[in-house]
Order: structure tokens, then C-alpha cells, then sequence
């Protein structure tokens, strides 16, 4: 369970005296990525020097990381978090909660003024951590921003797996060489549809691109290298991570497809993510046996089992957040076309199952921010010249305090050094160029 102290130590004091000028009665919570057991204190400090006055906390997630093998799952790895049903909870599901009452008390005590607003800013298991508050715990913060969330973690797990199994032979898996073609293929046929060439799709959904089109001549070509097209059991591996996985028996969608765009970063896809997370769940928490074999998972009766014996742990993606939209609380997520975690779809599905559950709109309270060419929680590594800075935390903010809908986000400071900015629009609306300078966000407009 995550702990507060009851003083400062000495080095929390001073950082506090430093930002006490700055210090506008707003506390922030940050949450976790990953499998956690870590604070996330690099979070913290971004947000503590964003100029924005929070006051910040951050907890473990209610278990130790050096007690699970360093925060990182493993085939065969036993993890002790994973069999304590408390401690599955505390992950995702109410850890943020349990650390937040008693922090909120401290920050007040500490600065002897009342809290005038709480937020909560997370990203990845974060952003799931997130859609828990808003869901379970909705009088704990007024404003929550859930990046690239994975709040369908059972089914996460599931498509890293899928998409590990069409990808596990030499004859199956693509390198990078021809990811990188793939993903130039795709970029040569539809970069222009938002009317700057930019080497970046803004709507991927509008890109016609078909990867049928990379066939090779026939399946006795020679590669090149760099390779110029890709082989039929190639093409097959790509069209199922297009596809995402799929019930056996039913063809029942289990998770969204990857978006045209993000090919460039599968590798991660092809066996690494499966190794790190759908590996170690369905090992320590669905099957409960390290010698547990991934490769006969059966796509239909064990997907049954996982949602039977995780889906309530581990899973945030109920469309009722009924009392939190009535407390008055907002909810902004991002998430990136390219992220090469999460598929891009997931955050408009739900939203779209938001909107079906309160039968309309939910803009009022409630909205989607998509990234070109973004990456998880940031930049993606083969997209350069993407701004990977939002500043999200301020709309929040203006949202929740005077009423300020956002309507876009900039986004700043690609990886590359340049200046460039650009607007992120609340979906489904894009960013459109209207004139002026490329390179500046003001001259878009979301249409």
C-alpha cells in the first residue's frame, strides 16, 4: 500500500520553499506506467517546475518493484504482486486513492491553505489509473488527464500476444528494413491528405493505403536490401497486427488494430511486449503455473478465462463515469497514431462507447485529443520532427477553473531540435493548414 509520511524529510521541505511563491493552492497526483513498484519522480519534478503552482505527489502503486524482479515482467519470472489479490488492485485499480487523501491532508497542512483544485496526470498504466479515479473515486479530483492509456489491460495483454504469435518465425517476422518500407509506403500515399507534406498522416483512418500493394511478384523474388517489397507470410503477419486479435471460434474483435503509420516501430510488437507483459500475467495471475506454455493459448475458451479472472482487477474501460461528469469533474485523454504499445483505435472506441452510454455528445465533459505521428506518452523514436510536449495540464487546468473548453492542445519541442509547433484537435475534428507558416501551430485551424 502506498505510504505518506507524516513530515517532510529535509529535501522535500526545500524543494517545497523553493516553489512556495509559485504555489497556487492545486495539488497533482502522477501516476505509474508500466508494471510499476516505482515512483515516478522524474513525473513529479516536470510537473513541480511546470510553473502551473501544483503541489505533487507520487506512490509505487501499492507494490515494491526490487521485490518484482526490478519492475519488469519475463517469461518464467515469478511475481510476488501478481498473486496478492490487494496488491493487484492497489496497481491500477485504487492505489491512487489510497495515497491521495492522506497527501492532500499533508500539502495543506504543510502550507496551512486549503486545496482549491485537485488533478491527477498519467500516462500508460497511468492513463488506466486515471479512468479508475474517474470511475471508483470520482470526488478525489476535479481534473484527470489519461495519456495513451491502457485501460483494457486484459486485452492489451491479449494483442501483444496476438501479434507476438504472427510474428514468430523467421518466415513471419519483419525486420526492420522492411517496417521502415512499409511504413514509407504508407507515408508516400496519403502524407499529403492534410494538405502538408510533412512525412506525418494526421488521420490515418482517411489513408486508403493497401499493403497488398508491397506484395512481391512472386514468392521465389530474391530480397534486396533494402528490401523493395514483402513476401506473402510477411504480408500475411502485417494484415493480422492490421487486423488485431480476433476470437477463435466467433471472429469477435478482442482489441483495436494497429493504425497505417505506426509500422515503423512493430519490432516491439514482435515478441518483446509479449515477453514483458502477456507472458508474466497469464503465467502469475490467470494461470497461476510459470511453466505455463503462451503458444497453445487457446483464442477462445482462455480468452474467457482471462476476462474471468483478471477483467475485474485490471480492467478500466467502464463507460459509465455517470458521477464524476455530474460532480463536475473533466477528463482529457491523448494518444498517439504511431505509439507502438497501445493501439491508436482503443481511446476512440471507448469514447465512442462514452457516447453511446450518455446517448450523445460528452464534449461538455469529456475530451479525445489524437497525435499525429505521436509515440507512448511522448515522441515516437522514428518520427522525428513530431512535437512531443503537450500542454495538456494547462487546458485542464483552465477547463476546470474558468470554464475553458478545449477545443486543441499545443504541442511543442520535436525530438529533433526544431521549433516547430503544432495543434492537436479534440476528435474527431484535424488540423487543417489555413496559411501562413507551416512550422506553426497558429496556422492550423481543427476542422
Amino acid at each position: 500500500m502506498p505510504r505518506v509520511t507524516s513530515t517532510p524529510s529535509p529535501s522535500a521541505k526545500s524543494t517545497a520553499q523553493q516553489h512556495q511563491a509559485n504555489y497556487e493552492d492545486r495539488f497533482l497526483a502522477v501516476g505509474n506506467g508500466g508494471m510499476a513498484g516505482y515512483i515516478d519522480y522524474i513525473g513529479m519534478l516536470a510537473q513541480l517546475n511546470s510553473g502551473l503552482g501544483v503541489a505533487v505527489v507520487g506512490g509505487n502503486a501499492g507494490h515494491s518493484a526490487i521485490e518484482n524482479n526490478v519492475g519488469v515482467g519475463a517469461p518464467g519470472v515469478y511475481l510476488p504482486y501478481l498473486h496478492d489479490r490487494d496488491q493487484v488492485e492497489a496497481w491500477i485499480h485504487n492505489a491512487i486513492s489510497l495515497l491521495a487523501p492522506a497527501a492532500k491532508a499533508w500539502t495543506q497542512a504543510y502550507y496551512g491553505r486549503r486545496l482549491r483544485k485537485s488533478y491527477y496526470y498519467g500516462c500508460s498504466t497511468g492513463g488506466a489509473q486515471g479512468f479508475a479515479l474517474a470511475k471508483f473515486y470520482p470526488g478525489l479530483f476535479d481534473g484527470v488527464y489519461a495519456g495513451s492509456p491502457g485501460n483494457w489491460y486484459s486485452h492489451l495483454a491479449l494483442s501483444f500476444l496476438w501479434n507476438a504469435q504472427h510474428t514468430s518465425t523467421t518466415e513471419t517476422k519483419l525486420t526492420q528494413a522492411e517496417l521502415n518500407l512499409t511504413t514509407n509506403a504508407v507515408l508516400d500515399a496519403c502524407d499529403e491528405i492534410d494538405g502538408v507534406k510533412d512525412r506525418v498522416i494526421e488521420n490515418p483512418l482517411r489513408c486508403p493505403f493497401d499493403i497488398d500493394s508491397l506484395a512481391c511478384k512472386s514468392s521465389s523474388q530474391p530480397s534486396s536490401n533494402p528490401p523493395t517489397c514483402l513476401t506473402p507470410s510477411k504480408i500475411a503477419s502485417a494484415k493480422a497486427i492490421y487486423a488485431g486479435p480476433k476470437r477463435s471460434d466467433t471472429h469477435q474483435p478482442l482489441y483495436a488494430p494497429f493504425a497505417l503509420g505506426s509500422e515503423i516501430q512493430w519490432s516491439l510488437q514482435e515478441g518483446p511486449l509479449a515477453s514483458a507483459f502477456s507472458v508474466p500475467i497469464l503465467q502469475n495471475l490467470v494461470f497461476n503455473s510459470l511453466d505455463y506454455n503462451t503458444s497453445t493459448f487457446n483464442w477462445a475458451s482462455d480468452v474467457d478465462a482471462v476476462t474471468a479472472r483478471t477483467g475485474a482487477l485490471i480492467d478500466e474501460n467502464s463507460p459509465n463515469l455517470s458521477t464524476y461528469r455530474n460532480r463536475g469533474g473533466k477528463l482529457l485523454v491523448t494518444q498517439g497514431w504511431a505509439d507502438p504499445y497501445n493501439a491508436a483505435e482503443v481511446p476512440i472506441q471507448h469514447l465512442q462507447s462514452i457516447q453511446s452510454f450518455f446517448h450523445g455528445d460528452v464534449g461538455d465533459w469529456y475530451r479525445l485529443f489524437m497525435i499525429p505521428g505521436g509515440g507512448h506518452c511522448g515522441a515516437a523514436s522514428y518520427y522525428p520532427q513530431v512535437p512531443a510536449e503537450y500542454h495538456i495540464l494547462t487546458k485542464l487546468i483552465g477547463w476546470v477553473e474558468r470554464g475553458e473548453v478545449p477545443e486543441s492542445v499545443l504541442s511543442c519541442a520535436p525530438p529533433d531540435g526544431s521549433a516547430r509547433t503544432r495543434k492537436l484537435c479534440a476528435w474527431p475534428a484535424t488540423a487543417m493548414l489555413v496559411g501562413g507558416d507551416a512550422e506553426v501551430a497558429g496556422s492550423y485551424v481543427c476542422r
